[in-house]
């Protein structure tokens, strides 16, 4: 699918090479977005994001300044990723050896990662959960909890309408 770049806004000093780009989406300066990536409508694509080919982004995204989305990585609609969260793709990186196929990583509906999160690879982030600003997560977070600390830990699950979530 080709984007409609009358209903894309894509920033001159951006580099993009993907067409698959939903309606109403804003990508700003410095962004790099590899051929291959696809990325929904009405999504915010902060400052000096790195998008490889192998994402999927769903609609109504936002990704804020200094995040890398490594191939792998699935985001479903409706998700936050604050500033400078880390995710990664390989468990045992080295130096020019790649692994046949990078985990994949699933962001569900309605997800918020905190600002300077780390998300290890091959986890499931489930719908409606909550990472707190600088928690490191290395396992599944259950669906509308909430999770903070090195390593992220279960603190309670959100209810509906709940903006209160420290």
């Amino acid at each position: 699918m080709e984007a409609n770049l009358d209903k894309v806004f894509i920033h001159n000093l951006a580099d993009v090479a993907t067409g698959d780009i939903g309606d109403g989406t804003r990508i700003w300066q410095f962004a790099i977005v590899l051929a291959g990536a696809k990325i929904g409508t009405e999504c915010n694509i902060c400052a000096h994001v790195f998008i490889e080919g192998d994402v999927i982004i769903g609609d109504r995204v936002t990704v804020k300044c200094g995040v890398q989305l490594w191939n792998g990585l699935r985001v479903g609609d409706d998700v936050f990723i604050g500033p400078n969260v880390t995710f990664t793709n390989d468990l045992f990186p080295r130096s020019k050896k790649y692994p046949a196929r990078y985990l994949e990583t699933v962001i569900e509906n309605g997800s918020s990662i905190g600002a300077g999160a780390v998300i290890l690879p091959g986890l499931r982030i489930g719908a409606g959960a909550f990472v707190a600003a600088g928690s490191v997560v290395t396992k599944n977070v259950d669906p509308r909890s909430l999770v903070r600390g090195n390593p992220a830990r279960h603190v309670r699950f959100i209810v509906e309408g709940d903006v209160n979530v420290h």
